[in-house]
């Protein structure tokens, strides 16, 4: 009987040329990023040490899945590449964020939130808390009760009437706790009282036993707010540990351009 015919398939790729494909590849993404008004074949070849043959394999292949782009010539970042600069960038916001928000629980000894109120909706992006210093319990949707905590109120106090009045709408106000707003016009006289940039208070109007405070934060048309809450019985704490967050929020804001959008 007649041997079967040996395979006419490539062998398969070892790890080790698996590996220096990426790093090439790699290098070659670095380098196009390097140059704003795209560069040519060539000398993307020659400024990463590459063969020829070998530069342009793997250029065609990076524009075939959308990590560079070819125009006349000239290769230029993809949208693929793009949308992973703009991940690792949201990613490094958000670690800034959390790292601060762990900064500020320890030094004042109180959970720390940090929300914004995005599409017409309050999100709380992230909370810092520890088992000395628990967060309050979401019991009720807190996207559905800005009326009765801080968080929302202060959210809501940074809106126009009209987007304000859009919200009340689509969740009115309702008793949370006995110490919740009565009604929208008494909300809304609160709302008006408070000052811009003005820390927001509330004592147990959304969870019986806690009190908290919500500082404002607005960059452009976006409304944000880095909150802290506090036992019942630690209340007198709550302002002195409001202005203690304000000043860290400063620095912050003065020196790292504080992002809110992550």
């Amino acid at each position: 009987m007649p041997s079967p015919s040996p395979s006419l398939s490539p062998p398969p790729s070892s790890p080790s040329t698996l590996i220096g494909s990426v790093q090439r590849a790699m290098r070659l993404l670095e380098c196009v990023a390097g140059h704003e008004h795209g560069a040519p074949a060539k000398r993307l070849a020659r400024e990463t040490g590459l063969a020829l043959p070998t530069a342009y394999h793997l250029l065609r292949t990076l524009a075939h899945e959308g990590y560079l782009r070819r125009d006349k010539g000239l290769f230029f970042l993809g949208e693929a590449a793009e949308r992973l600069s703009g991940s690792a960038a949201r990613q490094k916001r958000r670690s800034t964020m959390v790292d601060a928000l762990a900064q500020w629980r320890d030094s004042i000894g109180a959970p720390v939130y940090y929300a914004m109120y995005r599409e017409g909706e309050i999100e709380i992006n992230c909370v810092s808390d520890s088992p000395a210093n628990p967060a309050v319990q979401e019991w009720a949707g807190f996207h559905e009760t800005g009326h009765a905590h801080a968080i929302g109120q202060c959210l809501l106090s940074q809106l126009d009437d009209d987007t304000r009045r859009d919200h009340l709408d689509r969740y009115p106000v309702r008793t949370i706790t006995p110490y919740t707003v009565r009604d929208e016009n008494a909300l809304l006289r609160r709302l008006k009282r408070t000052g811009r940039m003005e820390p927001v208070v509330e004592r147990q109007e959304y969870a019986l036993g806690v009190v908290c405070a919500a500082i404002p934060i607005t960059v452009g048309t976006t409304a944000a707010t880095i909150a802290i809450s506090l036992p019942v019985q630690q209340a007198d704490r709550l302002l002195p540990a409001t202005r203690q967050l304000q000043g860290e929020i400063g620095r912050l804001l003065g020196s790292l351009a504080f992002s809110i959008s992550i």
